[in-house]
Formats: structure tokens, sequence, C-alpha cells
């Protein structure tokens, strides 16, 4: 699965694209490969009890999960996954 990072979490995963094989089919399972592949990703986005850190948002095909299952909305192959860290500007 081709997940799509912005901002800090480029650098963090080295491009605008990672090429993910969850475990499962879960966004979950996706977000916990890309933290095993990338450990440094996980205090970015994770929260202590394994929860999304607010502002951190995640999209399949254009529709944030949180208008879905949250973290245990599932997922497909061909679906488009996009991963935002908080972002501050002015």
């Amino acid at each position: 699965m081709q997940v799509k990072v912005f901002a800090n979490l480029r650098e963090i995963c080295g491009g605008v694209t990672v090429e993910v094989k969850p475990d499962g089919d879960r966004v979950m399972d996706v977000l916990d490969k890309m933290c095993e592949m990338f450990p440094v990703l996980h205090e970015e986005i994770f929260t202590e009890e394994k929860t999304l850190k607010p502002f951190v948002h995640v999209y399949i095909n254009g529709r944030n999960i949180v208008h879905d299952q949250d973290l245990q909305t599932y997922v497909k192959e061909s679906d488009q996954f996009a991963l935002f860290p908080p972002v501050a500007g002015g």
C-alpha cells in the first residue's frame, strides 16, 4: 500500500510516499507497520494511549477516518492513504 506523508513526516520517512506492507487491513495495522519501519514516527503521531495525537489526521480516499471507524477503519491495497502531522504556521 502506498502511503502519502506530509510536512516533517517526509523527512522521517525519506520521501513523499512510503510503500507499506501491513500485517492486517485496518488503519492501525498500516500505522503500526510504518512505526516498525520508522521508529521515530511513533512519538510524532501517537499518544501514550496509542491514539492519534491532536491534529494528526489520516485520510482514506479523501475522507478523514474520524468520520468512519477511526483507527479501526478498514483499508484496501488500492485505497489512497494520506498521513498529515500537526502543522503550524502563520
